[in-house]
């Protein structure tokens, strides 16, 4: 892969759990990432296995080094010039697993900036693979039976907006909580969530963004207690599900709908 990418001129960023040969092959990447020196810190935060905030600080190395395809694949595939970045938790608390990242990339790393943004775009991983499990497992996009490929690609291209449009109302309340309720609902919604779903009362104080969108939750079957996880995509889909249902309902009592 690493070798077709650069064929192709493309560029690649990914994490590794193999330790490859490096240099001369006389010795393996962790044996040469051993001696290099910690050129940064980084803070980030997270939330411990009880969803409680924390900060942890993560040491940075990183150097560009020859990386040595397999032993059996030596004649096939030329060594490349790759950059190798770890980051690795400083000062790890009793009872959890150190935080580890070992990153290969065949884009230059110079500095602590770059070394950093080169760990944000690998953290989107986890966003886009949300999203595809949004589009696979809430609309289902593998069980359709459209025949022609025209047909499945306007289908997916809906179910990519339905998909986006769940996770982004997922993660806009934990980044943009003051936000104002009506940049992720209509008027129609919000009055709706409001006289259907009844708010636990730790709630009532929270902004009507994050109100709203604990509403739609636990429309999905989020119980929405004081000490509950973060929500998360599927009680989202089931409660975006069941809030349709009853807006058609509503616009047809109406009459706003044939």
């Amino acid at each position: 892969m690493f070798y077709t990418a650069y064929d192709l001129c493309t560029h690649f960023l990914v994490r590794t759990c193999v330790d490859r040969l490096a240099g001369d092959g006389q010795h393996t990447i962790a044996k040469a990432m051993q001696q290099v020196q910690v050129k940064g810190l980084h803070r980030v935060e997270l939330r411990d296995a009880k969803s409680r905030p924390m900060i942890v600080t993560l040491e940075l190395r990183y150097q560009r080094m020859t990386v040595l395809p397999p032993v059996g694949k030596q004649g096939s595939y030329p060594a490349l010039q790759l950059t190798v970045l770890h980051a690795q938790e400083r000062d790890p608390p009793p009872g959890r697993p150190r935080i580890e990242w070992k990153l290969i990339t065949d884009l230059p790393v110079r500095s602590r900036a770059e070394a950093i943004e080169k760990l944000h775009w690998y953290a989107m991983r986890w966003k886009i693979e949300t999203f595809h499990k949004i589009l696979k497992s809430g609309c289902r996009a593998e069980e359709s039976r459209l025949r022609t490929a025209d047909r499945l690609t306007n289908l997916i291209a809906v179910f990519c907006v339905l998909s986006w449009r769940i996770f982004w109302l997922t993660m806009i309340c934990r980044s943009a909580p003051q936000a104002a309720a009506e940049l992720a609902f209509t008027q129609t919604e919000i009055e709706l969530l409001e006289h259907v779903v009844r708010e636990p009362h730790h709630n009532a104080q929270a902004p009507p963004l994050v109100r709203s969108v604990m509403r739609l939750a636990q429309l999905g079957g989020y119980l929405a207690r004081a000490n509950d996880p973060p929500l998360g995509n599927t009680v989202m889909w089931r409660g975006m599900r069941r809030l349709t249902d009853i807006q058609l309902g509503y616009e047809l009592a109406l009459k706003r709908s044939g």
